[in-house]
């Protein structure tokens, strides 16, 4: 009868939910207020961790929340928002933050588009929820990878950070959230070269672990909880000073455009 192994050879990760953070507002630093939400709750940041940022809260700080009244629609907008029955002025803001529109649902309102970032999203990832007002709408960062390495830098100890936004997916019902912006860690645990536990070589397998830590990250986030970051700890990653545009894949490989 085998002995069994001790529970620190057990793998598990931890997910903790950093409350406490203040309403965040244009030209705030957000490192400062993550560092000390999570002293202040007893789980202070340490080497290793993986800080998972919501989208929404660094749009904040980088001022990128626009009023539609400050909105004029094009010609195209207004005639788009006829056939989508969305407002003309959200879809004028969706089209100066898209590359190209991937198709369009007047039934449900709904936008897909290939944002100036390379994301294939709903809406450019513009939307309304958890900001202030009612004519006002959050747009992605300019740069997610930026906000991701600055918020590292200011948090001042060795971790990956990941910004993270909610999107749908094609095929599946349901949302999840993805990284979009990257520091500090490889964005992909890579096994191809490695051996499976049959002896077998892996020639394909790359799993995209920014985007399984912000989805583990928003189980404790939520929506309307007010919990915009969290620390995912326990996790192996490779640092990395790339970001998180390899997990975009070149429309030469997309067999779906």
């Amino acid at each position: 009868m085998g002995t069994s192994g001790s529970a620190m050879d057990v793998p598990r990760m931890e997910v903790i939910g950093i409350t406490g953070i203040p309403e965040v507002r244009a030209g705030d630093r957000l490192g400062p207020m993550i560092v000390e939400a999570a002293a202040g709750q007893g789980t202070a940041i340490e080497a290793g961790d993986v800080v998972v940022v919501t989208q929404k809260i660094v749009s904040k700080a980088e001022g990128r929340l626009v009023s539609l009244q400050d909105v004029e629609p094009s010609a195209f907008a207004v005639q788009l928002s006829a056939e989508s029955e969305r407002n003309p002025r959200v879809v004028e803001l969706v089209l100066r933050e898209s590359r190209s529109i991937v198709r369009v649902d007047p039934a449900r309102g709904v936008l897909i588009v290939e944002t100036k970032h390379g994301f294939i999203c709903a809406n450019a990832g513009i939307d309304s929820s958890n900001v202030p007002g009612d004519e006002v709408v959050s747009l992605l960062p300019e740069d997610s990878d930026r906000s991701a390495r600055e918020i590292r830098d200011e948090l001042a100890v060795e971790v990956g950070v990941i910004v993270s936004d909610t999107f749908g997916r094609p095929w599946r019902e349901g949302h999840v959230d993805f990284a979009i912006g990257v520091a500090g860690l490889d964005p992909f645990h890579d096994y191809r070269g490695s051996l499976d536990a049959q002896g077998k070589v892996l020639h394909v397998t790359r799993i995209a672990l920014a985007d399984e830590l912000s989805a583990a990250a928003e189980v404790v986030m939520g929506k309307a909880l007010g919990i915009p970051v969290a620390i995912v700890r326990g996790v192996e990653y490779r640092p990395s000073e790339g970001g998180s545009s390899t997990l975009l894949r070149d429309r030469s490989e997309d067999l779906f455009r």
